[in-house]
């Protein structure tokens, strides 16, 4: 590759070339090593789970999921988005929040209910992959409404990652493993997977997340504050709640969504009126 090249991984030139070969700027780098570190987490609570040592496994798919949430924002803040990093990503997010997930569960709980138990986690990891490709097709979709951008459309795949270990959660809070109960989990974890392939309207948080009211500040960083000290302290009794105040939000946003798609066809049929009126 000469020096007027651009590179095809990393959609740049390079800044130099040599008998050695050419550089690449660190901030391209950084994210992916951070994503190779989550892919290496999740592997690691996969085989953590299979020697039985279940919550050091949870908590490396949990690490796996918060790594792999934080290395897009790094790659935008560095400005060291690349279509090999994107790549990277996805291939990651299927690791992390379908095998790893559903591999551990079955460890721990599925593999009592025999076939079943190994095809609910089958359908969870074909279904968190189906959900990764339909959000990689969607955002080359241009002409939708701008509000549409808070929404994801099913479960999102880290929260299905969360929501799917409920059973282990309350395995790890005195919920003995039974084969009664293995087999409640199998349904709730089909339960978990069709979720996330559904057309279900799933608040983002997006526009939240860009601009907040200087009144909110002190109170957000209060509430980020006492959820760590909470999440840290009482893990599995916070994770419990929080995958259940998830699934209390899915009716708000489905709510929310309407609201949105009234006002829409408000205002498209006001505009249409208001055309029909000039031409006569």
């Amino acid at each position: 590759m000469t020096e007027t090249e651009v590179d095809p991984l990393f959609d740049e030139k390079p800044q130099t070339a040599g008998p050695v070969g050419r550089r690449i700027p660190m901030r391209y780098l950084a994210p992916n090593v951070i994503t190779v570190l989550a892919i290496c987490a999740g592997l690691t609570g996969i085989r953590l789970a299979f020697e039985n040592r279940f919550e050091l496994a949870v908590s490396m798919v949990l690490l796996a999921a918060f790594l792999d949430g934080i290395d897009g924002r790094l790659a935008r803040m560095m400005k060291g988005s690349t279509k090999f990093g994107a790549q990277m990503d996805s291939l990651a997010d299927i690791v992390n929040f379908g095998v790893a997930p559903a591999l551990v569960l079955y460890a721990y709980m599925l593999d009592q209910a025999r076939s079943f138990g190994w095809i609910a986690a089958l359908l969870y990891c074909i279904a968190c992959c189906l959900r990764l490709a339909r959000f990689n097709v969607m955002l080359d979709v241009v002409g939708k409404p701008l509000w549409q951008n808070n929404f994801f459309t099913g479960v999102p795949a880290p929260a299905g990652a969360m929501l799917v270990m409920l059973p282990v959660y309350l395995g790890f809070l005195g919920l003995a493993p039974t084969r009664a109960i293995a087999f409640a989990a199998a349904a709730y974890t089909v339960g978990v997977a069709v979720l996330m392939i559904s057309r279900l309207p799933v608040y983002s948080g997006k526009a939240a997340g860009t601009r907040l009211r200087s009144d909110w500040v002190m109170p957000t960083f209060l509430f980020i504050v006492v959820y760590v000290a909470f999440l840290m302290s009482y893990t599995w009794q916070t994770l419990t709640l929080t995958a259940i105040a998830f699934f209390l939000s899915l009716p708000f946003s489905a709510r929310a969504w309407k609201r949105y798609e009234a006002a829409d066809r408000a205002a498209l049929a006001a505009a249409e009126s208001a055309g029909s009126g000039t031409i006569s």
